[in-house]
């Protein structure tokens, strides 16, 4: 066996074999949700989206601590990097402290918002927020450290044991869907937290750092906050407010449409993961950083291209294998919602890209949109097609919006780099 894991890792780079976990863990996340679609049905279901959504909008706050620790991590020298991973750390535990404490205390009225059957899910819920926040940290740290292999084993396992316990409570020991589900989130955010950094949670250690470089790292810790703000939005504001307006069966059955159609996002996040440690270390050696960007688009294009067309040629193949017979009726929708998603996958790679060059500008211009689209569902909601057409045509203009940046900002640096060329052929421009 040993031989057989020496052997691996040796033909497959670190990065590679992060892909290749990526996508175990995605197919396992995956595979969770479509299992618990089929074994609840619609009704029963959509209580349980509610908690896998608010998971997601979780994982969003906590990549703010994440990304900022990976960027820095990469950029910091040892010793200043040990004092500010010890203040990331504090302030992550007291932002879960908070949140957890919120969700505890508006648990009934999270249930009358959601229409949910218990508030007791979400109290189970809250409680474990914390360690997730631990466990974002840690994540942060393994990749701006590119361990991508206990990066990996962090998310298998997390994956990993929320599937197997979710589906432990409700066969074995009958437990209602919403409480086996939540108690699952819950333990696996325990199991997530391995392989831990250890010697990286030093709480005493001071965070000995010149003013002009802390500037800059509150600097990008609010814009990246503000940006995965715009990202829940974006992600998820459809299905809460779908949960809102409709019936448990209708919402059930958007609950299906949506994981299906967003199989884009969770397919190319690894992308994302990549990109930003490339990236980073691209500009540290003064290097073109736009090739790796160029690159990672033409993966996620060729990907979302295969998606979309499988979704509108087979709408009613695709529902009846993943879901079943029961969640047909949404079929129709599958290609739209699909077409939507990539829409909003292509774009977030930009707005990643510039994120992690300092420029910010395309967190405003998500943002906006990211409104938009609520504005859109709030005033289009008299059925489920009208949610889903009002998302297509926002995501399709918030691509062009970030395209059009893009290709500007490539003409300011060619024009302000051939008048610098025109004075001092040896000055170089960072070309990010």
């Amino acid at each position: 066996m040993n031989a057989i894991a020496h052997k691996i890792k040796n033909t497959f780079s670190q990065e590679q074999l992060f892909m290749l976990s990526a996508f175990v863990v995605n197919g396992g996340n995956y595979l969770y949700n479509l299992l618990l679609g089929r074994f609840l049905g619609p009704t029963q279901f959509a209580d349980a989206a509610i908690l896998i959504t608010l998971l997601l909008v979780l994982s969003f706050i906590a990549m703010t601590f994440q990304l900022t620790v990976t960027k820095f991590t990469v950029e910091l020298g040892q010793e200043e990097r040990e004092g500010f991973i010890s203040r990331v750390y504090k302030y992550g535990v007291s932002t879960g402290l908070f949140i957890g404490t919120a969700t505890v205390f508006f648990a009934a009225e999270l249930q009358a918002v959601f229409q949910t059957k218990s508030s007791g899910m979400f109290i189970a819920f809250g409680l474990a927020i914390p360690l997730y926040f631990i466990m974002s940290v840690n994540r942060g740290i393994l990749q701006g450290e590119s361990k991508f292999g206990n990066l990996a084993m962090t998310y298998q396992l997390e994956m990993l044991s929320r599937l197997l316990l979710t589906f432990t409570l409700l066969i074995l020991f009958d437990l209602p869907s919403e409480y086996a589900v939540s108690i699952a989130i819950a333990v696996s955010f325990i199991a997530g937290l391995f392989p831990f950094q250890k010697g990286s949670l030093k709480v005493s250690q001071k965070l000995m750092l010149p003013q002009q470089e802390r500037k800059r790292i509150v600097l990008f810790f609010v814009l990246t906050a503000c940006y995965e703000l715009t990202q829940i939005v974006c992600n998820n504001s459809d299905i809460l407010l779908v949960k809102h307006y409709f019936p448990s069966y209708e919402a059930g059955l958007y609950a299906s449409l949506a994981l299906i159609g967003r199989v884009v996002y969770f397919v190319t996040w690894m992308f994302v993961m990549l990109l930003l440690p490339q990236v980073l270390e691209s500009r540290k050696q003064g290097k073109n950083a736009v090739p790796i960007l160029k690159k990672y688009l033409g993966y996620i294009l060729l990907l979302s291209l295969a998606i979309v067309s499988f979704t509108f040629l087979f709408p009613e193949f695709a529902v009846d294998v993943l879901f079943g017979e029961q969640y047909r009726s949404i079929a129709p929708l599958l290609g739209w919602y699909a077409l939507a998603t990539s829409f909003f996958a292509l774009a977030n790679i930009f707005a990643y890209y510039f994120l992690s060059v300092d420029s910010y500008q395309p967190i405003i211009i998500t943002a906006v949109f990211g409104m938009l689209q609520v504005m859109f569902i709030i005033v289009f909601h008299d059925n489920l097609f009208e949610v889903v057409m009002a998302q297509v045509y926002v995501m399709a203009t918030l691509l062009v919006a970030q395209i059009s940046y893009f290709c500007h900002n490539q003409y300011r640096f060619k024009k302000a780099q051939t008048t610098l060329n025109d004075h001092s052929p040896t000055h170089h421009v960072d070309p990010s």
